[in-house]
């Protein structure tokens, strides 16, 4: 369990990385009495499904060595062969029902949460010896909590076995004088009838215990607002850092895109706003925006487009399109391909023109 501290701050709930890292932790929340249901559970089942086949199974066996005790060796050897025969006959009669418990053992914590494989909570810690500490774990809510659950235990287990074996109570007095033989099946339906009264008692039990150590457990975990901005920063880094790395990469892109302007072939604006440098050379698939911008960006790009005598077009909706639609260095799109092309032509014609006053 997690130390107990002020956590009168932590009034955020926790994020996933810290549920995650509570988690590799060996901090998960898990209940004692779920666990106990799960055996309990499954050994009802076994002995109502196996509690035949197994004493059958020991009963022959245990019959015959009581028949021929008096060809048993009593030495060492035959003491210690007797000895492994018996091994062995209790492991093939009880080993399926001992592997099903097991199991309903290993099940109990996979249903609470996925598998954990971590050495933390086997770390010695010098906090754990502080006298504070342990007064805080003996008289804290958790130590009131479980205290309440024994004694609800305790109670609810003595009702329960009341009113299952009262009723019985004639049959008890009665069995000194049955046949043993007899015996065992009346001993097996109260022992049946007692522990599934049992396991639907733990059921409730189990339940709400369960939902106190999830609540428990998630309060711990919750984080105060410094320890979510300091999470952020971590995972996503500082945002003034990324705000730094931004307008770095920003500065960049302007000044490659100024660069990139003089190779345009033509540059479409809206009149104020917009403008957007495209570049297309004969054997290009399509023409190819190397530059874009609005505002003072676009102003500056018409100004480089004027110094070497590229051509600017007006085309508002085209200019917007574009703007909305390309990235630098990127082809335009197919949409584009023949207000593009009209702009081109026209752009084409213009310096034929030019050339042929010249």
């Amino acid at each position: 369990m997690a130390e107990e501290g002020d956590t009168s701050d932590k009034t955020q709930d926790p994020t996933q990385k810290r549920l995650d890292d509570a988690h590799d932790r060996g901090d998960v929340a898990k209940s004692q009495e779920v666990n106990t249901w799960f055996v309990m559970a499954g050994a009802t089942l076994l002995l109502s499904s196996f509690s035949g086949s197994v004493g059958e199974s020991i009963q022959t066996p245990m019959r015959n060595l009581l028949m021929n005790a008096h060809q048993i060796r009593v030495d060492g050897p035959g003491i210690l062969a007797l000895a492994g025969r018996l091994e062995w006959l209790l492991l093939a009669a009880l080993g399926t029902p001992l592997l099903l418990l097991l199991i309903a053992a290993v099940g109990s914590h996979l249903i609470q949460h996925r598998p954990v494989w971590s050495a933390e909570p086997l770390i010695p810690k010098l906090s754990k010896l502080s006298p504070m500490a342990g007064a805080k774990r003996l008289f804290g809510k958790q130590a009131a909590a479980n205290f309440a659950k024994g004694l609800f235990k305790l109670v609810i287990l003595g009702v329960v076995m009341c009113m299952v074996l009262w009723p019985e109570r004639h049959r008890l007095d009665a069995m000194v004088r049955i046949d043993p033989m007899m015996l065992m099946d009346i001993t097996r339906g109260l022992s049946l009838h007692l522990m599934t009264a049992v396991v639907a008692m733990l059921a409730i039990v189990a339940t709400l215990d369960y939902l106190f150590q999830y609540r428990q457990w998630f309060e711990r975990q919750k984080m105060s607002l410094q320890e979510v901005k300091e999470e952020y920063k971590q995972s996503e880094g500082d945002p003034h850092i990324k705000g730094r790395i931004r307008a770095i990469r920003h500065a960049r892109m302007k000044k490659r895109m100024m660069t990139a302007v003089p190779t345009a072939s033509v540059i479409i604006t809206n009149p104020t706003h917009y403008a957007v440098a495209l570049k297309y050379e004969r054997g290009m698939p399509a023409p190819v925006c190397v530059a874009k911008g609005v505002d003072v960006l676009a102003l500056k790009i018409r100004e480089i487009a004027a110094k070497h005598d590229i051509p600017v077009v007006e085309n508002v909706p085209l200019a917007r399109a574009l703007h909305a639609a390309v990235e630098v260095d990127d082809e335009i799109p197919v949409e584009h391909y023949h207000a593009v092309a009209e702009v081109i032509s026209y752009v084409m014609k213009l310096r034929r023109g030019v050339r042929g006053l010249n």
